[in-house]
């Protein structure tokens, strides 16, 4: 057995990995590769996947749910496209590497941005606190968990303006309030589903009152919740392996369930990072993640031992981002509290041995 603590797409229940699997063979008949997306049974695919998250996430009435591709890259020019008002003013905060990515984005789509708040000075290993935001702003844009980084916020931002957040990498793993928000956009590949799909759950005030003068059809999310996420061809797997996992969520407590669990598995590996001499956690303990713990050797030198411990015991994904080193363990909805335990496991052996 593989203990994956990967930090790029996710892993999924492995009935869902079953039910996924047979679905390419026999789709009432065809495979879900090839059905089309016109036909009424797929129809009834993307209407129970946008049910779902409804559900999911309680998203109250006056919002609607879209799939689109692109992942959340194409996310950060959809949000300023369709965020932009009168003032083409937006207030973002950098968190790293995605957060940077967004405010490059947004500035080449024609938003003036006014990053309110940085963790840059400190390597990104802290989320901006007391937060001073002009007026004339049309949005304030954050990134809720920062993969690389291994930061997360657990209080979202307060404000008056209208609030755009990428929960690309915590999504689903945590009860959060979709009416604080009037944008929120996610890559599918961590706790939802294979990558190529994206979700959006926008406030459906804000459809349509975009200011900028540039708006190709398909980056409008108007169209594609008038659509409804049938603008095109849309990525049909991985909508569909969604639609699954999301069966297997609310089949199993839902999100507030899955919150425990991950609170669980994300105390256990702290509680062994902080307390074996060996290694040491990265940032600063009120913003740890819970979805990417970042972890390094006090001693680089027993890096190798280190590693061919992990690996022989089925770990992997354990690396750091290269632009980081060290460790990271990602924990997604789907690692089960087993997996932690073997790695807390290795730490604890390995310190027997070496420490």
């Amino acid at each position: 057995m593989k203990h994956n603590f990967g930090a790029g797409p996710c892993i999924l229940p492995q009935e869902v990995f079953k039910q996924a699997a047979d679905a390419v063979l026999d789709f009432n008949g065809l495979s879900i590769l090839e059905v089309s997306h016109r036909h009424k049974d797929y129809v009834a695919v993307m209407d129970e996947a946008l049910d779902l998250v409804k559900k999911a996430l309680n998203v109250p009435a006056g919002y609607s749910v879209a799939y689109l591709q692109g992942g959340a890259t194409l996310g950060f020019t959809i949000v300023a496209l369709n965020m932009m008002r009168e003032n083409k003013k937006a207030a973002y905060i950098n968190t790293g590497t995605w957060a940077s990515g967004a405010i490059k984005e947004a500035k080449k789509a024609g938003i003036d941005v006014n990053v309110i708040a940085s963790s840059e000075d400190k390597g990104f290993t802290y989320i901006p606190k007391n937060l001073e935001i002009p007026s004339g702003m049309d949005y304030l844009h954050f990134t809720s968990n920062n993969t690389i980084y291994g930061t997360q916020y657990h209080e979202f931002p307060k404000t008056d303006l209208p609030l755009v957040c990428d929960m690309s990498s915590d999504i689903f793993s945590k009860e959060i309030n979709v009416a604080d928000f009037d944008l929120i956009y996610a890559g599918a590949q961590k706790n939802l589903g294979p990558a190529g799909a994206t979700l959006y759950i926008v406030k459906d005030e804000i459809l349509g009152k975009s200011t900028s003068p540039f708006m190709p059809t398909y980056l409008d999310l108007k169209q594609h919740v008038e659509k409804e996420s049938m603008l095109n061809t849309p990525p049909v797997f991985s909508v569909y392996v969604a639609m699954l996992n999301l069966r297997n969520l609310l089949a199993n407590g839902g999100v507030k369930a899955k919150e425990a669990e991950n609170n669980a598995k994300a105390e256990l590996l702290y509680n062994e990072i902080d307390s074996n001499p060996l290694f040491f956690g990265t940032v600063n303990t009120e913003d740890r993640s819970k979805m990417n713990i970042c972890f390094k050797l006090h001693d680089e030198s027993l890096g190798d031992k280190f590693d061919a411990a992990w690996k022989g015991a089925g770990i992997v994904g354990l690396p750091g981002h290269r632009s980081v080193g060290g460790y990271r363990a990602s924990m997604y909805n789907a690692l089960p509290l087993s997996s932690v335990q073997v790695l807390v496991d290795v730490m604890k052996e390995f310190t027997r041995v070496n420490g």
